[in-house]
């Protein structure tokens, strides 16, 4: 049963539709019972993203190498590269590596059948994998493995688990240092938030006081301040028990024309919807923006990257602020589920594919499993007062930067302890009061499974629709097009098939609610 990402993807849907499947190169003449060599050389492509860019001296690639047997070939590319490259690696069967460790659960699904070898049809190679799955409770199954089933019932990257929840948290995070310095208080309304832009920007002129990034970001994640489950595109209201495209509501109205104002003041960058994350980065840790919905994980980042310069420099998190008194609550979304992995290259080099099943089968033992969590004691980390702790330099440099642990591309399986491990104090004293102000539930797209006639109305509909409210919706917040047409804007969204989408939405979800 496939549990993909309803709205997000849908551009890309109908090309996993329609590839899932294909023929795959038959292995079975390879003997699963080998151990892996050091002459056994896997190659891995693994995206670098800016935050934690890939190093060939991670101790990771050591662990991984000595756990495993085999030798990696380690080929980093840029993230921002990666959309490019893909599809040209693709296109020539002969420039694939063995194993892909993508950054988005879109890319193991738009390339599953068209190069890709699903894990279902390496089973025999991984007798480790399947006893993991086996091993978990029908909650664990749902959330690891379920979700990860693509149109042909079939897995084609790695479940894992050990992150989920505090890594994907969202969170309201601010400066705390600058708001004490000018004894200012967290912003507990919008109309408060406005405000304290206000007063930061005649404090730093040059600054954009609020600021966060990505269309997901500028909308979804704090859209529940507005009204409890408002997500900008499709939606399922708990406890209305209905669904909603929220473009179409007065809602979006409410956040855009905040937005312009903010804007029309200079008290939020009017590139947010597409900046990019250097560019975020900057402005962070510059000291050029102070209020910012975002990841809570990047409290321990920024705060870690600008304190060897400035001591005083904190970012930490503070209760929502609430928009609409009437509907709105002062909580994020829920987007804690890690859709991320290994997928296996049908390269046609079976012995290759082979020792990429047994190396990613390896990845879930035990030993493994303490290796790419922890290390090696005295290396990476040490026991104090009988809990574990990783080694830093005098910095303070965290263990994801100075090894490449917990970086996408070295774990499946994660010591919960030591995830955990990898934040501050700063951030596990916000931790259950993030986790207080999260929404109970995952937004039903991100898992909702669909029949194949609701599926040919969401292929139909779904694109046209995205494409227009994203695109409307950042327009009206740059002044590009007058708050005056928003009702044209709804009644044209209306005519693209809403009824009709919500319709397959509704249909979808009360089979299994």
């Amino acid at each position: 049963m496939k549990k993909l990402t309803a709205l997000t993807l849908a551009t890309i849907m109908l090309f996993a539709l329609c590839a899932c499947g294909g023929q795959q190169s038959d292995v079975s003449d390879i003997d699963p019972t080998a151990p892996l060599t050091k002459d056994d050389v896997i190659t891995m492509m693994v995206e670098s993203n800016s935050s934690w860019p890939v190093r060939d001296d991670w101790k990771i690639w050591e662990y991984m190498n000595e756990g495993s047997g085999a030798t990696l070939n380690i080929n980093a590319v840029p993230a921002t590269d990666a959309v490019a490259k893909y599809p040209l690696m693709f296109a020539a069967r002969e420039d694939l590596p063995d194993i892909i460790a993508f950054g988005f659960a879109s890319d193991h699904i738009k390339y599953a059948g068209e190069g890709l070898i699903a894990l279902d049809d390496l089973e025999e190679y991984m007798p480790n994998y399947n006893a993991w799955k086996n091993s978990l409770s029908e909650e664990q199954y749902a959330v690891a493995v379920a979700p990860r089933r693509l149109a042909d019932g079939k897995i084609y990257y790695t479940p894992g688990t050990g992150r989920e929840g505090r890594w994907r948290m969202r969170a309201w995070l601010y400066r705390e240092d600058i708001f004490k310095k000018h004894n200012l208080s967290a912003p507990t309304t919008y109309d408060e938030l406005y405000e304290v832009s206000k007063q930061l920007k005649e404090l730093y002129p040059d600054s954009y006081p609020y600021s966060t990034r990505s269309f997901s970001y500028v909308f979804n994640l704090p859209g529940s301040s507005f009204d409890k489950w408002w997500q900008s595109g499709a939606y399922y209201d708990f406890d209305d028990e209905q669904w909603r495209w929220g473009a179409t509501e007065d809602t979006a109205l409410e956040i855009v024309t905040f937005y312009k104002k903010m804007i029309d003041e200079k008290l939020m960058p009017a590139d947010c919807v597409t900046m990019n994350g250097s560019a975020f980065d900057e402005l962070v840790l510059t000291g050029r923006t102070f209020i910012m919905p975002h990841l809570q994980l990047r409290i321990d980042y920024y705060n870690q990257l600008a304190q060897q310069a400035n001591p005083e420099f904190k970012i930490q998190a503070f209760v929502p602020p609430v928009a609409n008194p009437e509907k709105g609550v002062p909580m994020v979304e829920r987007g804690d589920i890690e859709m991320v992995g290994f997928s296996i290259c049908d390269t046609g080099r079976k012995k290759g594919i082979a020792n990429a099943a047994k190396f990613i089968d390896w990845l879930y033992t035990d030993e493994a499993m303490e290796l790419v969590s922890w290390g090696k004691e005295g290396e990476t980390y040490e026991v104090v007062n009988g809990k574990k702790q990783f080694i830093t330099d005098e910095n303070g440099t965290l263990a994801n930067t100075m090894y490449g642990f917990q970086v996408y591309g070295s774990f499946t399986r994660l010591d919960p302890e030591a995830a955990k491990a990898l934040q501050s104090e700063t951030t596990l004293e916000s931790e259950q009061m993030v986790m207080e102000h999260t929404l109970p539930y995952l937004p039903v797209t991100l898992w909702l499974d669909f029949n194949d006639e609701e599926q040919d109305v969401i292929d139909t509909y779904s694109t046209g629709l995205v494409s227009h409210t994203n695109e409307m919706l950042t327009k009206f917040m740059l002044g590009q097009a007058p708050l005056s047409e928003f009702d044209s804007f709804v009644e044209t969204l209306n005519e693209m098939g809403v009824e009709e989408v919500l319709a397959a939405y509704t249909s979808a979800y009360d089979r299994v609610k």
